[in-house]
């Protein structure tokens, strides 16, 4: 195992250690308004040969160190849909993102969750608002370290909300030019890390699927508490369900009086059933937030007969 390795792995244990043990996080649904490995020339009786260590990314190699190569950013939010930056706790919308992370703390109690998927049928249903406010929810949490990664790289939207550049982001890692420190910044919350689209490119499903994302959320995994990866909308393209090959689950965003019941249904089975963990219901009404928890379907956990 790589130095790199050691110490990543040592750095999540000691907060896991100094937390009383991370939170391991019912299913949820609720409403709201690559680096190249090399061998040596095979021996006369054939050893396994193993992959060529990680590069050092800095010295001493603690969370703080590696997270302190990223670039500090000057983020200047729409405040009109980043809940939790208005300075307004009890905005509109805040508390149901509370009850959302409550709820997938205790579904991770269940099975193993740390990076979530939020997607939705088709555009303009509020997943990237979704996936904004649920990684700022999450930091308010003393000492929880959130990465939001925008793997929207067809209509991207999170570097406008949070009011900073674009790139470099995802399609620059995708396609070897920067490594992951480069392409992550720092902004508002102190335990909020960014990584943007980057810039437009003419092939975004190869892209996607060229194995490096996998490879991404291996590398940074222990450094975060959680990892929330916005994606293209299910039904147009299908970069929604390979993008959800490498995380541990999807949640699913709808929008109240808007999305056709057949398109939700067709977006639903481009995902296993034990990766999909929660419908969210988005754009209710003032009348039938209070209510409305009730009547969403919701997802057995995995390795349950009960199928939706």
């Amino acid at each position: 195992m790589s130095r790199i390795h050691e110490a990543l792995k040592k750095a999540e244990q000691e907060r896991a250690a100094t937390q009383g043990g991370t939170p391991q996080p019912e299913m949820v649904s609720v409403p709201v308004a690559e680096v190249p490995v090399y061998h040596e020339a095979a021996p006369a009786v054939s050893a396994p040969v193993p992959p060529a260590p990680l590069p050092a990314f800095g010295n001493p190699f603690s969370v703080e160190a590696l997270l302190g190569q990223c670039p500090q950013t000057q983020w200047k939010p729409d405040l009109g849909t980043m809940l939790f930056m208005n300075g307004d706790d009890g905005a509109r919308g805040t508390e149901e993102y509370r009850t959302l992370r409550s709820r997938l703390y205790a579904l991770r109690e269940k099975m193993t969750l740390k990076t979530v998927l939020v997607t939705s049928a088709l555009p303009k249903e509020g997943k990237s608002f979704t996936a904004a406010n649920l990684a700022q929810v999450m930091v308010r949490q003393h000492g929880r370290r959130v990465l939001l990664i925008d793997g929207d790289l067809r209509g991207p939207r999170l570097h406008l909300m949070l009011g900073t550049k674009s790139g470099p982001g995802l399609s620059e890692y995708l396609q070897g030019k920067n490594d992951e420190f480069t392409i992550m910044q720092r902004g508002r919350f102190e335990n909020l890390f960014f990584i943007p689209s980057g810039t437009s490119v003419e092939d975004p499903a190869e892209l996607v699927g060229n194995g490096r994302l996998k490879m991404l959320l291996q590398r940074v995994s222990p450094l975060f508490d959680w990892i929330i990866v916005d994606s293209p909308p299910a039904v147009p393209v299908s970069d929604a369900s390979v993008l959800a090959k490498d995380c541990d689950g999807v949640l699913m965003v709808v929008r109240s009086n808007s999305t056709p019941s057949d398109a939700a249904r067709k977006a639903r089975l481009e995902f296993p059933d034990q990766s999909l963990i929660g419908v969210v219901l988005n754009g209710t009404s003032d009348e039938i937030t209070p209510y409305a928890r009730y009547y969403y379907e919701t997802y057995e956990k995995r390795g349950s007969t009960n199928k939706s």
